[in-house]
């Protein structure tokens, strides 16, 4: 995008005028992050002349500051636009460079409150969908990836982290993305710019503490969702279908199938493909 759309679009002050032109093709919030093209965005605590400097030497087109350091930042010798985005503002900003990866992407997003236990249920979540034949990819501190592909990344993954991995991995031909939703993974604000299809716990929760727990995550998190969509918890119709997938003495096992058999219900998978996915399983174990 170029300086003089995001400056009218975002309500920034762009300096000097004549960078309107200028084109970033990346966001970077820390300064050895930063690629060439990249407009570095730096993170409350960031914002000295010393990290500006090295932005610039490592290749920033511009950088976004506080208009209380114009002075400051004027003498690093790139073009700035001023202005104090929030974090939905950066969501948007990252997305839409980033060709908004999540509209393209299944998100299937899984909270608890449990951190290990909501690793382990990322972990069964993507190879239930893969299983189900789709192309899977990961973000979860206990490992992320696209497909078979690593991704690189910091935990707590930010803003820009999070949109980079989701276009990584609509690049590679991913259809579903599985993102552990807890402080481990993600910092506050970190989903902001994307879209979650469904949101799951294995926590058994009864209809008012499913509202406040889907408010409290989206809040803390920054996600949009479409009308209608809550938070999916095990039902009857998923925990009978996975006894028939799992052996009933693995019962952590199959409450894990259970979550994920509803999260795909949820997504609108057919009960009849869930079940040749269930018989195929079985006949391979």
């Amino acid at each position: 995008m170029t300086l003089g759309h995001l400056a009218s679009h975002y309500g920034f002050d762009l300096e000097p005028r004549f960078a309107q032109s200028v084109t970033v093709t990346s966001l970077a919030d820390i300064p050895d992050s930063v690629r060439p093209g990249a407009l570095y965005v730096p993170d409350d605590d960031g914002v000295d002349a010393g990290a500006l400097a090295l932005a610039a030497t490592n290749g920033a087109y511009a950088a976004l500051v506080p208009h209380a350091l114009r002075g400051e930042a004027s003498a690093i010798g790139i073009p700035l636009m001023l202005g104090e985005p929030d974090a939905a503002t950066l969501g948007n900003m990252a997305a839409r460079i980033a060709g908004s990866p999540s509209n393209t992407l299944a998100i299937f997003a899984v909270c608890g409150s449990d951190p290990d236990e909501t690793h382990a249920d990322v972990v069964r979540l993507a190879d239930f969908l893969h299983m189900l034949g789709n192309p899977v990819g990961v973000i979860s501190q206990s490992g992320s990836s696209s497909m078979e592909r690593g991704l690189q990344m910091d935990y707590p993954a930010g803003i820009f982290d999070v949109q980079h991995a989701l276009a990584v991995s609509s690049e590679d031909g991913v259809a579903a993305m599985v993102i552990a939703v807890d402080e481990q993974t993600l910092a506050p604000g970190a989903l902001n710019g994307v879209t979650v299809d469904v949101l799951g716990t294995i926590d058994k929760l009864d209809k008012s503490e499913a509202t406040a727990r889907f408010d409290e995550t989206r809040d803390r998190y920054g996600f949009t969702a479409g009308q209608g969509v809550g938070l999916v918890t095990c039902s009857e119709e998923s925990g009978w279908l996975a006894s028939q997938g799992s052996p009933s003495h693995e019962w952590q096992s199959q409450k894990r199938l259970s979550l994920c058999i509803a999260m795909a219900l949820s997504a609108g998978v057919k009960r009849g493909n869930i079940r040749n996915a269930l018989r195929v399983s079985r006949e391979l174990r």
